[in-house]
């Protein structure tokens, strides 16, 4: 197994099943909608983190990581690469202990800072894909 194949093992299988989705909303046609829903079908608590701070899926959600008033395991970005790093930065200061930036979120520099900060990280993946990946 690669090792990014084993990090986002470890993720998924290991972190823990509270996951703070960033850019959810009610919004049923944006992936994160349908990725949150995947992660609740394979037993994660999902916390909706947006602006506007509505209940998604079942979950009061909050207008930013920092209001989040227990502890997260993954925060899961769906903002775009621009915004991702500022996410990845408030994932470490929440205390989370990893980050995973979805499809076509990438950031280098964020990657690095979150891995130099002890956290696991997976940039440019999906968690409703590699789900049934694993098995």
């Amino acid at each position: 197994m690669d090792n990014e194949t084993e990090t986002i093992r470890r993720i998924l299988q290991e972190t823990g099943d509270t996951w703070a989705v960033v850019g959810l909303s009610t919004n049923r046609s944006r992936a994160a909608y349908g990725v949150a829903e995947v992660l609740q079908r394979s037993g994660k608590r999902v916390v909706p983190v947006h602006p506007k701070a509505e209940p998604v899926h079942g979950e009061q959600g909050y207008a930013s990581l920092a209001e989040i008033p227990f502890p997260v395991d993954v925060v899961d970005v769906f903002v775009n690469s621009e915004l991702a790093g500022g996410v990845a930065d408030e994932a470490v200061a929440v205390g989370a202990k990893a980050v995973w930036f979805q499809l076509g979120v990438v950031d280098e520099e964020a990657y690095e800072r979150t891995r130099a900060a002890g956290l696991e990280m997976v940039m440019d993946r999906c968690p409703a894909i590699e789900i049934p990946r694993l098995g």
